[in-house]
């Protein structure tokens, strides 16, 4: 997989003029979602190159990240001369940049295109690693590609807009990249007030979140082996939100993904001997900022289901990545469904349910 380059930008514009210079194209297209059209769009638009852009919008949210929608946008490429030489720029959080990114794997067989991240998420996780992709039948993420950007611009003064949920929901990545670091890190991200965000420590606590992932891909590109400690919370986390999207509750990522460290720090101090007091003071930040998931005892084996399709799984076993302490991880461990049980009455009883 080619590496990307990744930029934390004190100078969007001057950073864009770059990475579209740096790339040969034909035609440019950027992609928006109706909130990133509305919100960040007018910073860009009167930029050297962007008056000549095909612009293409989506509907906002993960509802939308699905085979209709990337539909739409293979339709517009398509019907606006789009060649495997064009280049697109994908403007907006996650949700844009994987689905945008898989439109631009699957187009031609491959074109071009650079990332915009506009959320937290985006900028620490979504954008960062070359893994693009929709959700299918219910289940997050079930069809993608290993395909990396040219460039990911970062620009943490889109983050100044940011609601709070949106905000909170990317921290959670930050949190799941300082238990799989070191201690000092996680430990200066529990710190961190999130009621009066100090935007400028923010600004480097990023740089240190996307270092994490950048040097962790660099060594396991197709996830292959370390690269799975990047899936810290996500087994259980993904269950949590194909069951909401079934429901029609739909949740941000970022705290299922919070929700799900709860269960999978547990699983770790079951097995792996994580410390209870990390445990505990991790599960009551995520309880202070991210409120409780809400199930009950009968929608346990609905949510071993969804974890039985998770993609980690190998011969239809359940995969998880857990810690042994602060930085130590534990790939390529299991648990069955007693466990996993088990676990989800530990998280409703810690969450208060």
């Amino acid at each position: 997989m080619n590496k990307q380059e990744i930029i934390l930008s004190s100078d969007l514009r001057e950073s864009m003029e770059k990475a579209i210079a740096g790339c040969t194209y034909d035609k440019l297209f950027i992609l928006t979602d109706t909130h990133t059209r509305q919100f960040c769009m007018p910073v860009l638009s009167q930029w050297p190159y962007l008056p000549e852009a095909t612009e293409i919008t989506i509907g906002a949210g993960d509802v939308h990240k699905e085979l209709d929608t990337l539909a739409f946008v293979w339709q517009v490429l398509s019907e606006k001369g789009a060649t495997r030489h064009s280049l697109l720029i994908n403007l907006g959080g996650g949700m844009v940049t994987d689905l945008g990114g898989f439109a631009a794997a699957t187009f031609k067989r491959g074109i071009a295109y650079i990332n915009i991240p506009t959320t937290l998420l985006a900028m620490v996780d979504a954008s960062v690693g070359g893994k693009t992709g929709i959700n299918f039948n219910g289940l997050k993420n079930e069809v993608g590609a290993f395909c990396p950007a040219s460039s990911v611009l970062i620009d943490t003064n889109f983050l100044r807009t940011l609601d709070r949920e949106n905000f909170v929901s990317g921290y959670a990545e930050m949190l799941k990249h300082g238990l799989i670091s070191e201690p000092g890190h996680w430990e200066e991200l529990l710190a961190f007030d999130m009621e009066q965000v100090n935007y400028e420590r923010l600004k480097t606590l990023v740089g240190k979140s996307v270092r994490i992932k950048e040097d962790i891909v660099r060594q396991d590109p197709y996830e292959r082996g370390i690269r799975k400690a990047l899936n810290l919370g996500h087994t259980i986390g993904h269950a949590f939100e194909s069951l909401v999207l079934e429901e029609n509750r739909p949740v941000l990522h970022g705290y299922a993904v919070a929700w799900g460290m709860v269960c999978e720090l547990y699983l770790s101090v079951v097995k792996a001997g994580f410390p209870q007091e990390k445990m505990r003071r991790t599960n009551q930040f995520i309880r202070e900022n991210y409120g409780s998931f809400l199930f009950d005892c009968k929608q346990y084996d609905r949510l071993y289901e969804r974890m039985l399709h998770d993609k980690k799984n190998t011969a239809g076993i359940i995969n998880f990545t857990l810690l042994n302490d602060i930085g130590e991880i534990a790939i390529d461990q299991t648990a069955d469904k007693e466990l996993i049980f088990e676990t989800l009455d530990f998280y409703r009883e810690c969450m208060g349910i």
